[in-house]
């Protein structure tokens, strides 16, 4: 049997020691975590990820602390893996991360001044630049959701001063991509609907809607998710008084169904 360190309070060294010699043992001896590969484990630390993202927005404080645990074990994992093949190792993750925050916050660690928050984040894109970007939105992952995406692309070319003055433009914005999308859209007739042009049209609306929620600081894929579990709130507690009272969503009509609905509304 493995001799583990005990866990030690307040002692975060120790207990990061205390994690890298669990992973290592794991590596060595545990058939199913001998076999993973940094592929393998990619769909794994995505589907943690989100499950931190739940406990956040459920304010569920214990389980967020398990879910930082869940993905902390994950990027020792990794850095097990790749310091297999002598490419890095955790020690190179811990100070390449360290320097890196070093650079980007000359603010603190040299003699740069700085009056916000936005001088920050202008800086932090320069310096990205100068590191060897090649452009400011070259960080904005391919893979990430469109909304958040959408987010993250107006946040960075904010960053360098590409943004509208106030949020009254950025709604005279929002009114004139939804009538472009009307005019696109609202044909009687499916038939003769451009549905690439109506799709482009609405993919227009969204972009300016969220760039309107940027701008009066509101989190677009925050903001969808509750309004998602409310839904799902609301239609659940549907379902359960249409059984309550012996009856079959699909055989009632509408208006039985806002019955229950805002009583719903009304929880």
């Amino acid at each position: 049997m493995a001799l583990i360190p005990p866990a030690t309070a307040h002692k975060p060294d120790t207990a990061f020691t205390r994690l890298l010699h669990i992973m290592d043992d794991l590596r060595e001896n545990c058939p199913w975590d001998k076999k993973q590969t940094l592929e393998s484990l990619r769909h794994l630390t995505i589907e943690e990820t989100y499950e931190l993202s739940d406990a956040i927005l459920g304010n569920d404080l214990n389980e967020i602390k398990k879910e930082l645990g869940d993905v902390m074990l994950h990027l020792v994992f990794y850095a097990r893996i790749a310091s297999e093949t002598n490419a890095f190792n955790i020690t190179d993750v811990l100070n390449s991360i360290c320097d890196k925050l070093i650079n980007r916050h000359p603010h603190i660690y040299s003699d740069t001044e700085v009056n916000d928050e936005a001088d920050v984040k202008r800086n932090w894109e320069k310096i990205k630049l100068q590191e060897g970007n090649k452009s400011v939105l070259g960080g904005v992952p391919a893979s990430l959701p469109a909304l958040v995406k959408a987010s993250r692309i107006q946040e960075k070319a904010r960053g360098i001063g590409f943004d509208w003055e106030n949020k009254s433009q950025v709604w005279e914005k929002v009114e004139e991509e939804m009538q472009e999308f009307r005019d696109e859209f609202n044909a009687e007739d499916d038939s003769v609907i451009d549905h690439d042009r109506a799709e482009s049209e609405f993919g227009d609306l969204m972009f300016s809607l969220i760039n309107y929620a940027r701008f009066i600081n509101i989190n677009p894929e925050d903001a969808l998710e509750k309004t998602n579990r409310k839904f799902i709130k609301r239609f659940q507690h549907l379902e359960k008084r249409a059984q309550e009272n012996g009856k079959l969503l699909q055989d009632m009509t509408l208006a039985e169904m806002d019955i229950y609905w805002n009583e719903a509304k009304k929880l």
